[in-house]
């Protein structure tokens, strides 16, 4: 019996899902095979025109066999890491020469292909010939983290274990192509890295993540310490004179410490009317008659903190709500006199401090 998930992905495939792309709904395995190779290290929109231009220099698999490499690795030029040419050629040509230029039709034989792992094998057999394998990469590691509310890190070694065995779970087998589609699909267009678009979301009301207020905060990822900057906007949401407080996760700086709604982006926005109200819209439902941005300007002081491996730079955007939003009913709000009771990162603290004596928290 397909799960509440698997149901309502596939609704929203079927109704709502307008994301179009050359390779969308292709059957011929080579194709796939080619699409998934151009996008391990690509966007959809940097590798869509070399997969079309791909398919119009060789349209079947005998064609690339039989090119020339200085022609192929030119065609490739733009897109790097240029082992991903390499393995084509060299798969095209074992496909070709020893298989009759037949593509093995098992999740097993496809991965004996050089440069084909559990990932790429997973999409061909599905998508070819609709066997029942799930596809798990971001976008799949990102929808599944927030909707289970799973903060084991997904680049760890039960994290792989973890989320390999949910994805399995959720996958429709009947239609496992289809479904693969529409979870990377999702993933891409409503469930984003950033400011995902949970309000119109249709599994938000079962979301673990949107319920507990901790979108921004899924998936873990172990290896973020490496990350040398981060830019994270605070949202200090004010209704009648308390303010909302979260608690971080695991799996991340400042572990258990208190913090106001946090949305981390690669890049610090201009912080707009337009950027707050696609902020307070998409993650809360909130419109724009029912909030105000409390400050003197749309220049808030940017706040640093060092930490070993990072530097955190950080802006706090103060909006006072006018009526309660129905995301927020189960946070915690903290009148202005309890907020010494809560232990915050240095970063917070010293807004609190700067702030102390100014109109933005009493």
């Amino acid at each position: 019996m397909a799960t509440y998930f698997t149901q309502q992905l596939l609704l929203w495939n079927q109704t709502a899902n307008h994301r179009a792309m050359p390779w969308k709904g292709e059957s011929d395995p080579y194709k796939i095979w080619l699409s998934e190779v151009i996008l391990q290290q690509t966007r959809v929109d940097q590798g869509w025109a070399y997969y079309e231009k791909f398919i119009q220099a060789y349209p079947t698999i005998q064609d690339l066999a039989k090119a020339k490499d200085e022609k192929v690795f030119k065609l490739w030029e733009g897109l790097g890491y240029y082992n991903r040419c390499r393995n084509l050629l060299h798969t095209a040509r074992h496909i070709t020469n020893l298989l009759k230029g037949v593509f093995p039709n098992t999740y097993e034989g496809l991965l004996e292909l050089k440069g084909i792992g559990p990932y790429t094998a997973s999409a061909i057999a599905s998508f070819a010939f609709n066997l029942p394998y799930a596809v798990v990469d971001g976008n799949v590691f990102r929808v599944l983290a927030r909707f289970h509310g799973i903060s084991t890190p997904i680049d760890s070694k039960e994290g792989m274990e973890v989320f390999n065995t949910l994805a399995n779970q959720n996958l429709a087998k009947d239609k496992p192509g289809v479904y693969n589609q529409a979870i990377m699909d999702f993933g891409a267009t409503v469930c984003t890295p950033s400011n995902p678009d949970c309000v119109t979301c249709c599994m938000s009301s079962k979301c673990v993540a949107f319920n507990v207020n901790k979108v921004n905060q899924l998936p873990v990822k172990l290896k973020r310490i490496t990350k040398k900057k981060r830019n994270f906007d605070f949202f200090c949401f004010n209704l009648n004179g308390t303010w909302m407080l979260q608690q971080r996760g695991e799996g991340d700086v400042w572990n258990g410490l208190f913090q106001f709604y946090v949305l981390e982006q690669d890049r610090m926005p201009e912080l707009s009317d337009s950027y707050l109200a696609t902020v307070l819209m998409h993650q809360f439902g909130v419109p724009q008659k029912q909030w105000k941005y409390i400050g003197a300007d749309k220049n808030p002081k940017l706040f640093k903190q060092i930490l070993t491996h990072q530097t955190i730079e950080a802006r706090f955007i103060c909006i006072e709500l006018s009526k309660m939003p129905k995301m927020l009913q189960n946070a915690m709000w903290v009148k202005p006199k309890q907020m010494s009771k809560y232990a915050f990162p240095k970063i917070i603290n010293d807004f609190l401090v700067t702030f102390h004596n100014g109109s933005a928290l009493e």
